[in-house]
């Protein structure tokens, strides 16, 4: 027999995760189900018995390990006791109980640890058969239950969210709709009830649905932020737990606040005389209008800083700053007496240089 490159079978990279790894899967299986593509009855066994492998890390370490010269270990494990040098970790490799349609290169690789037991008529039409995978492992949050129903965890969801600057320095509850393919209500994502194909979904074992959430974003955040919210992704296949929601963060910009990080940064014009005499303004920021002192002389462009008044953390300690840039303003609409006073003072700062 020939060896299974299983990773070409799902069409995924040898470094794929897990999560790329049921994602492939979720694809091709939909696409090759039997009560979907007619004739598709051979790929699909081949598409589950690829996923079998690279969804439970046990078994793709051993698949890994053995690689194309899988036989000459297969050999030189198949005594009791095993073979010097054989991977299979000193097991005897024997094929043990039906492991139905699984292929012989599986068997061969994989029979030693347990047994399977065939399940008829439950997997598609045409005699197709899906197997109960027993106690072979937890295939990555999936399983069988009975009736061939794959078990299997719903996927992982990512959704844009956006934010007012405001929003993300207080933290906020926002209400989010989310439409998704989950599957079908009324199949449980088997595609068939009592082997014919899903009137609901047509065979595909997905359905469309929206759901509306009320979520919880925390103070700090910001743009590119993920926050995580947990159950809330799709719906899990044969009363699989549901997913993740991932909620991709866009904080818009603010027309008075530039942020930097934690820090934020606001421009306050001053008059030119009050900068020279020194004077106590009112700040604006994120907790509300403060008080700050300007002291005398102060030039345009000066920069002061009110520390703890800018972004909180997220996870924990002591917020950022928020820096005041002084921006000096020109009276306008001087009056007689105001320019004469002007141009005595200009006279005075002359003579002084």
């Amino acid at each position: 027999m020939e060896f299974k490159d299983y990773y070409k079978t799902l069409g995924v990279a040898k470094n794929a995760d897990d999560k790329a790894i049921k994602a492939a899967y979720r694809k091709l299986a939909r696409k090759y189900h039997p009560d979907v593509n007619k004739g598709s009855g051979e790929r699909f066994k081949e598409i589950n018995e690829a996923y079998t492998v690279l969804s439970d890390p046990d078994k793709r370490k051993r698949y890994d390990t053995l690689g194309p010269d899988w036989e000459r270990y297969a050999h030189a494990g198949a005594g009791p006791g095993g073979g010097a040098g054989s991977p299979f970790g000193g097991q005897e490799v024997r094929f043990e109980g039906d492991l139905g349609d699984f292929s012989d290169f599986f068997r061969t690789i994989f029979a030693d640890l347990g047994g399977g037991r065939r399940r008829r008529g439950a997997g598609g039409r045409g005699g197709f058969s899906e197997v109960d995978l027993g106690d072979l492992g937890d295939l990555g949050g999936g399983g069988w239950r009975s009736g061939g129903v794959r078990i299997d965890d719903g996927s992982d969801v990512e959704s844009a969210i956006e934010l007012t600057l405001e929003e993300a320095f207080r933290g906020v509850r926002k209400s989010i709709a989310l439409e998704l393919d989950e599957p079908c209500a009324a199949c449980g994502g088997a595609g068939h009830v009592q082997g014919q194909p899903c009137s609901q979904c047509h065979g595909t074992g997905w359905a469309k649905s929206r759901r509306h959430l009320d979520v919880k974003i925390p103070a700090g955040v910001d743009t590119g932020s993920r926050v995580r919210v947990a159950a809330e992704g799709a719906g899990g296949a044969g009363g699989g737990r549901r997913g993740d929601l991932y909620l991709r963060v866009t904080v818009t910009p603010h027309p008075r606040f530039e942020r930097k990080g934690q820090d934020l940064y606001v421009d306050l014009p001053v008059p030119a005389v009050e900068a020279a005499l020194g004077t106590e303004l009112s700040v604006p920021t994120l907790k509300g209008q403060v008080s700050m002192k300007i002291p005398p002389e102060t030039s345009s462009g000066k920069t002061f800083r009110l520390p703890g008044y800018g972004m909180p953390r997220l996870r924990g300690g002591q917020a950022g700053d928020q820096y005041v840039r002084v921006q000096l303003t020109v009276p306008t609409g001087l009056s007689p007496r105001e320019k004469a006073l002007l141009q005595e003072l200009r006279q005075i700062r002359t003579e002084k240089t």
